[in-house]
């Protein structure tokens, strides 16, 4: 039996704990802590930091693994890579690759200031740089209304809408605290409607991309999800084309040529989409579930099998035909106030196809973000 090392066993790598399992593998795992949701489901658990690439090879030379993957993860990708290529076991992409996108400034470098598509941004280590008259992101006469976020934090913590020098002093440090490299990133805020794409490459080509329309908490900062609805009608026609688009020239750009790219994008007044984030891997929202409820392709699937025989499993007129042809669903998350008290009775899931919690009668929900945590997540049919 063959065996796969997963880093991090929260609600978003169980998806890949029990699909592994499904298919016969003995499924090993570790995180920097113990006693995370997703534990109990592992054949083998060791307790090691997700981001120690050293570590995670060792672990995985240790329970004998032939692959190492994630879901959900922007902290494992870099390390997922790293290990993987340290121990001669498949991967997607290099780990310098997975760094980049990883990091939100080293991203915006990369892609540069004449992308299209890119926006305008300034990454800074310290408040006097960001508010520096002249060389800070307050000297630009267009700089607000602006997003502040740390460079390489994930789950929109850290992440504030700014409208003034005065709200970038306010909130800096509070940024700046979730940034483990000590920096922070602040990008025009594009205003117009936000998307999500899953996207999946095999050898540079975009064989499949789902837009879907994400909507986030309007009372709360940082954009967080409250759900996601395919297909997209915010981007359809020419427009969706030139989503796919800017996702193929942002993935090749960036070095992600295999495996799965998820990107949160604007739209913005002007019609054009505008790159927020681009991530090598499965988002962390479990829509890989929606898309194979709406179309039939099962992006989870093809990752690991991908992994496991060495080339994209899909077929390309199959995969775009599937992209066309999604039926109207949305992904709805169960979301409670950090720190409240769960009762499943006040959601209404009548009407839903899937139903997953991750809380029980009774828990209190988590502080991550500080405002408001997901509880569990339905799929439903129509719009």
């Amino acid at each position: 039996m063959k065996t796969v090392l997963i880093p991090g066993a929260g609600y978003p790598q169980i998806d890949a704990i029990e699909y592994c399992k499904s298919k016969g593998y003995k499924v090993a795992g570790c995180s920097y802590t113990s006693g995370d949701p997703g534990e109990h489901l592992l054949d083998d658990f060791r307790q090691v930091d997700i981001k120690d690439a050293a570590g995670v090879a060792a672990w995985a030379e240790e329970c004998g693994a032939s692959l190492i993957y994630t879901a959900g993860s922007d902290l494992a990708m870099p390390t997922v890579m790293e290990a993987s290529e340290r121990l001669g076991l498949p991967h997607f992409i290099s780990p310098e690759a997975a760094q980049i996108c990883h990091a939100k400034h080293r991203m915006r470098q990369t892609l540069g200031q004449e992308f299209k598509g890119n926006v305008p941004f300034g990454v800074y280590d310290s408040l006097e740089g960001a508010l520096d008259e002249t060389a800070g992101y307050t000297a630009s006469r267009d700089a607000f209304p602006a997003m502040m976020k740390p460079v390489d934090s994930q789950g929109q913590r850290g992440c504030f809408r700014v409208d003034s020098a005065e709200d970038i002093a306010e909130r800096f440090d509070v940024s700046l605290g979730y940034s483990i490299e000590g920096k922070v990133i602040i990008e025009k805020f594009i205003t117009g409607e936000e998307i999500s794409v899953n996207g999946y490459m095999a050898d540079g080509e975009l064989v499949f991309a789902a837009i879907s329309d994400r909507y986030a908490f309007e009372e709360y900062p940082g954009g967080i999800i409250k759900e996601h609805v395919l297909p997209s009608r915010r981007a359809c026609g020419k427009t969706a084309e030139e989503v796919r688009d800017l996702v193929r020239r942002a993935a090749r750009k960036l070095g992600v040529l295999n495996g799965p790219c998820y990107c949160q994008i604007m739209i913005g007044e002007d019609s054009h989409p505008y790159m927020i984030e681009i991530a090598p891997r499965l988002d962390g929202c479990h829509m890989w579930r929606l898309i194979r409820y709406s179309s039939g392709a099962d992006l989870l699937d093809w990752c690991f099998r991908h992994l496991a025989e060495g080339a994209w499993p899909g077929d390309a007129e199959k995969a775009r035909a599937a992209e066309s042809s999604m039926r109207s669903c949305r992904l709805t998350f169960m979301s409670g106030l950090t720190g409240s008290t769960v009762n499943r009775a006040d959601f209404d899931c009548s009407g839903a196809d899937y139903v997953c919690w991750y809380y029980e009668n009774g828990d209190t929900v988590r502080k991550l973000n500080g405002y408001i945590e997901k509880c569990g997540y339905m799929i439903c049919p129509g719009e």
